[in-house]
C-alpha cells in the first residue's frame, strides 16, 4: 500500500513499511542525540576532582561505590561525571585511565577560565590555596583563604570549592587535599604561587 507524506510533492509516495522504517531510524537517531546531550552537558567542576582521584588510585582496583564514598558523591554522580569526561577526551572508559596530558593542558590553560572564583566574605572553614599548610611554609601572605565548613577551625576569606563535598574528600585524602588547594591557587593566586602550584600538580599528572 502506498501513502502520501504531508509536505512532500504528490508524486512522492512511500509504502507503509518503508515509511515505518524511516520513522524508526529518525526515532533512534533522536534518542542517540538526547543521550549524548544528557551525558555531556558541559564539564562540571567535580569532574576534575574525580579525575584527580582516579589518578591517585590508578594502581588500585577501585569500584564506583568506593570512589563515590571517598569523594562524598553519589554513584550516579560518578557515572555521569565519567561520561562527560569520556566525551571530552579526558577519560578512557575501556582502560579506566585518565588522559593525563589532556587533563594537564585543561588545568593549566583553561580551568581558571571555565571555573573562575572570587574570594568571598570571612567565614569559618578549611584552609585552601596558598593558606594550605604545604604552601603556607613557602609564601607569606596576610590573606587567608578557606573553604566554608561549619566544622572548620580556621577563619578567612571564603573560596567556593569545586563541589560541595570538597572538604570531606580532602579530609579523606591528604594528597588530594594538596592538589585541590593547588587548583585554587590557579584560580586566585599570584604568578609566583601559580608556578609553584603547577609544579605540584605536574608531579602527579605527568
Amino acid at each position: 500500500m502506498l501513502i502520501d507524506y504531508p509536505g512532500l510533492p504528490a508524486s512522492s509516495k512511500f509504502s507503509r513499511s518503508a515509511f515505518c522504517f524511516l520513522f524508526l531510524i529518525w526515532k533512534q537517531e533522536t534518542k542517540v542525540i538526547y543521550l549524548y546531550m544528557t551525558s555531556h552537558n558541559g564539564m562540571r567542576p567535580q569532574d576534575i576532582v574525580l579525575l584527580l582521584k582516579i589518578i591517585l588510585w590508578e594502581t588500585k582496583e577501585w569500584q564506583y561505590r568506593e570512589i563515590a564514598n571517598d569523594l562524598n558523591m553519589s554513584i550516579s554522580d560518578v557515572s555521569h561525571s565519567l561520561n562527560r569526561s569520556s566525551v571530552a577526551g579526558l577519560f578512557q572508559p575501556d582502560r579506566r585511565k585518565v588522559a593525563r596530558q589532556k587533563l594537564h593542558e585543561f588545568i593549566k590553560y583553561g580551568l581558571h577560565v571555565v571555573f573562575p572564583v572570587l574570594p568571598g566574605p570571612i567565614a569559618t572553614g578549611m584552609l585552601t590555596a596558598h593558606s594550605h599548610p604545604f604552601y603556607h611554609e613557602q609564601f607569606s601572605a596576610e590573606d587567608i583563604y578557606i573553604w566554608p565548613d561549619l566544622n572548620g577551625s580556621h577563619r578567612g576569606q571564603s573560596i567556593l570549592p569545586l563541589y560541595k563535598g570538597t572538604t570531606i574528600a580532602a579530609q579523606n585524602d591528604e594528597i588530594l587535599y594538596k592538589l585541590l588547594a593547588s587548583i585554587d591557587i590557579l584560580r586566585v593566586g599570584r604568578p609566583r604561587e601559580i608556578n609553584a602550584a603547577m609544579g605540584v600538580i605536574e608531579n602527579y599528572l605527568l
